[in-house]
């Protein structure tokens, strides 16, 4: 499984550059063709490269004709350069085959890439924090990379948790029963980048879809109040389902005095109809699934077993 893989830097300077050599090693060990940017490893100020060298970079990746174009980490930097990237361009290395995975800032890519050009594209690992991780790269992760890479990745399941009976469920959504999504766009990844698009021309407008969310380092509430701005602009009511990802590195204070990420959550649940269904194995974690932002998918919760399949995405 020989797979050609280009490595580019669209968003923050590379630091851990022990990081970025180990994960270049573990794919080359993989059996991989690993093709470096020329400018991976620039710095200019936070940035990977001032915004032309970043901007350069993307178009070189789509030009690659890699199997894979993998970001090497997230950041920031990508939304000061969304008006200039030349989207077609890179929807026509999405048609010859190049899939672009990247997670975190990239979000704000992949949301501009959808909303202009319908493209899909996957919320995955980067090379840094993914497989340059240590000891050794996360399996789940791997496997759902190479099911990429093989054309085999159609679907996740996993197990939410508990449902308090405090809690209002949407009518026809109780969990002693099946409940079914058909044919939703599934879309969305980092909270915090994804709510600094709305009101531009990079939020897609997206009707009975399946919005996922996860973000680092943001306590909760912070995370209530980008929930609150997607709930009053209208975005949580146009959703099928919204998915919960993994929400992780912040620490609580004594001020919140017991108010925690469920309880946003649970108000949240009181507030819309879709229902919300937490623990999607997705975020700033090791273990990750990828998912295809812009594919259309079928989403099933029986009990407290969710599983959501997309099937063959064409490339």
């Amino acid at each position: 499984m020989n797979k050609h893989i280009y490595i580019y830097s669209p968003s923050g300077a590379v630091r851990d550059k022990v990081a970025f050599r180990r994960g270049v090693s573990r794919l080359k060990a993989l059996g991989h063709e690993v093709e470096i940017d020329p400018d991976a490893l620039t710095s200019h100020m936070r940035f990977a490269g001032d915004d032309d060298t970043r901007l350069a970079a993307i178009h070189r990746a789509a030009a690659s004709g890699a199997d894979v174009a993998l970001i090497s980490r997230g950041g920031y930097g990508l939304t000061r350069i969304l008006d200039r990237i030349d989207y077609k361009a890179v929807a026509r290395g999405i048609a010859r085959g190049t899939q672009f995975v990247g997670i975190s800032d990239f979000t704000a890519f992949q949301l501009a890439l959808f909303a202009k050009t319908g493209a899909i594209s996957w919320a995955g690992p980067a090379l840094c924090e993914g497989f340059g991780a240590l000891p050794l790269p996360d399996d789940i992760m791997e496997d759902c990379f190479n099911d990429l890479l093989m054309g085999q990745g159609e679907g996740v399941g996993w197990r939410i948790p508990p449902v308090r009976a405090s809690v209002t469920m949407p009518v026809g959504n109780s969990l002693d029963t099946e409940w079914k999504v058909g044919n939703a766009t599934l879309w969305g990844g980092n909270l915090a980048v994804l709510v600094s698009l709305i009101g531009t021309p990079y939020f897609p407008d997206i009707k009975a879809g399946v919005l996922f969310l996860e973000d680092v380092s943001e306590p909760p509430y912070r995370v209530e109040r980008m929930l609150t701005q997607l709930l009053h602009s209208g975005v949580l009511a146009r959703q099928k389902a919204v998915l919960m990802g993994q929400f992780t590195e912040f620490k609580l204070t004594p001020h919140d005095k017991g108010f925690k990420l469920k309880t946003v959550v649970d108000w949240l649940q009181c507030r819309i109809k879709a229902p919300i269904l937490s623990n999607l194995p997705y975020g700033h974690v090791q273990t990750k699934v990828l998912l295809p932002v812009g594919a259309k998918v079928d989403l099933v919760l029986q009990g407290r077993d969710a599983l959501m399949a997309w099937g063959h995405v064409a490339t």
